[in-house]
C-alpha cells in the first residue's frame, strides 16, 4: 500500500510546485486560451497544465512502478510521449483534428501491437461471450481507445471538469487493481490521480490555468489503459473472486458513463441536425448547466457527483442485473436526466444561440 501513496505524493508535489513557473513562462511568452464564442470563461488564461500533469505523472511511474512486474511499460511510455508532443503542439499552435486523430492512432497502435492492451472480445455484449479473432479484437480496441482519449478532450470544458472526473475513474480504477493485485496498473493510476488532484489546485474557478490537449489527451489514454485492463483482468479472475464484477462491459460504461455518454449524446445530436460529428456547439452537459445558470464550480459539483452515483449503482446491481439490463438502465437515466436539463433550459428560454 505505501507504494501507492509514494507514487500519488510524488506526483502532487512535482505537478503542484510546476504549475507556478509554467504559468508564470506562458503569461510572459502570452501563451494563452483566448476565450471564442464558445468559450465558458472570459479571461486569457495559460493553457499548458497538461505539462506539469504529464511530468509529475511520468516522473512518479518511471519512479515507484515495480518494472520485474511491468515489463511492457516501456512501450505505454512510448504512447503517452507521442500524444505529450502533439498536445503541446495544439496548445501552443492550433492544429488539424486530423493531424491530432493521426497521432492517437499510433499512440493505440503501439499500446495494442506492443503492450497487449486490446480487448479480447465483447464479454457477453450483444450475446457474444467467445473471443472473436483477432483482426475484431483489433478493431475494437482502436475504436475504445480512441473514443475515451476524445471524450476526455470534449469533456475539457469548464473548470475543474475533466480533471474532477478523472480523478474519480482513476482512483477508483486504481483501487481495484490494488484489491487484485495489480500493483503496477495501480500505482499508474495513482501517479496520474496525485499529478491530476495537484493540478485542479489551480483550476477550479477563477481557473489560473487550464490542462489543454496536453493534458486532457493525457487523461483519456490513461483511462483508456486503465479500462480495458480493468475488463481483461475482471474477465480472467476466478469465479467467486470477491472484486469480480459480472456484466463487466455495463461495469465498465458504468465507470466512464459522463465522458462516454455525453460524446455520443453530442455526436448523435449534431448528426441529425445535418451538421458533421465533429462541429463545434454549446451542446455538451456543461454547457448545458452553465446556460441553466450554474457557475463552473456548481456544474463541477453536480456532474462529478452524479458520476460517483453512476459508480455506486453498476457497483451496486452488476450481479442483480444481466449486462444489457444494467447497460440500459444507465442509458434510460442518462438520457432522462439530460432530457430534463434541456427541458428546463428551453423553458426558461436561457440557450445560448448555437452556431
Amino acid at each position: 500500500m505505501h507504494i501507492l501513496a509514494i507514487s500519488f505524493l510524488t506526483a502532487f508535489a512535482l505537478t503542484y510546485f510546476a504549475i507556478p513557473p509554467i504559468i508564470s513562462i506562458a503569461r510572459s511568452k502570452h501563451l494563452f486560451d483566448v476565450p471564442g464564442e464558445r468559450s465558458s470563461h472570459i479571461v486569457a488564461t495559460p493553457s499548458l497544465g497538461g505539462v506539469a500533469i504529464f511530468a509529475g505523472a511520468v516522473f512518479s511511474i518511471v519512479l515507484w512502478t515495480p518494472f520485474n512486474d511491468f515489463a511492457n511499460l516501456q512501450y505505454i511510455l512510448g504512447a503517452f510521449i507521442i500524444l505529450f508532443l502533439i498536445g503541446v503542439k495544439d496548445d501552443i499552435a492550433p492544429m488539424s483534428a486530423g493531424k491530432k486523430m493521426v497521432a492517437q492512432v499510433l499512440a493505440a497502435a503501439i499500446l495494442i501491437y506492443r503492450s497487449d492492451i486490446r480487448l479480447e472480445g465483447l464479454y457477453g455484449l450483444f450475446g457474444f461471450h467467445n473471443e472473436p479473432g483477432i483482426g475484431f479484437s483489433i478493431i475494437i480496441s482502436f475504436l475504445a481507445i480512441l473514443v475515451i482519449v476524445n471524450s476526455f478532450n470534449l469533456l475539457d470544458g469548464i473548470d475543474g471538469l475533466a480533471g474532477s472526473v478523472g480523478t474519480l475513474i482513476m482512483a477508483t480504477l486504481g483501487c481495484w487493481f490494488y484489491l487484485t493485485g495489480n500493483v503496477e496498473f495501480s500505482t499508474v493510476a495513482f501517479a496520474t490521480t496525485g499529478a491530476v488532484a495537484a493540478f485542479l489546485r489551480f483550476n477550479y474557478t477563477p481557473a489560473r490555468i487550464f490542462m489543454g490537449d496536453t493534458g486532457s489527451l493525457f487523461i483519456g489514454l490513461v483511462s483508456a489503459i486503465l479500462i480495458i485492463r480493468f475488463i481483461n483482468v475482471n474477465y480472467d479472475l476466478a469465479a467467486g473472486h470477491p472484486y469480480k464484477f459480472q456484466a463487466i462491459p455495463a461495469v465498465a460504461i458504468g465507470i466512464m458513463i459522463l465522458p462516454l455518454f455525453d460524446t455520443l449524446r453530442v455526436f448523435i445530436t449534431r448528426i441529425i441536425r445535418g451538421h458533421s460529428p465533429f462541429h463545434p456547439d454549446r451542446r455538451h452537459i456543461h454547457h448545458m448547466l452553465v446556460d441553466f445558470g450554474l457557475n463552473h464550480v456548481q456544474a463541477t459539483a453536480l456532474l462529478a457527483f452524479v458520476h460517483v452515483l453512476f459508480t455506486v449503482m453498476v457497483f451496486s446491481l452488476h450481479d442483480v442485473l444481466g449486462v444489457h439490463w444494467l447497460l440500459l438502465l444507465e442509458l434510460t437515466i442518462a438520457v432522462l436526466l439530460t432530457y430534463w436539463l434541456h427541458r428546463n433550459i428551453v423553458k426558461q428560454k436561457v440557450f445560448k444561440p448555437i452556431p
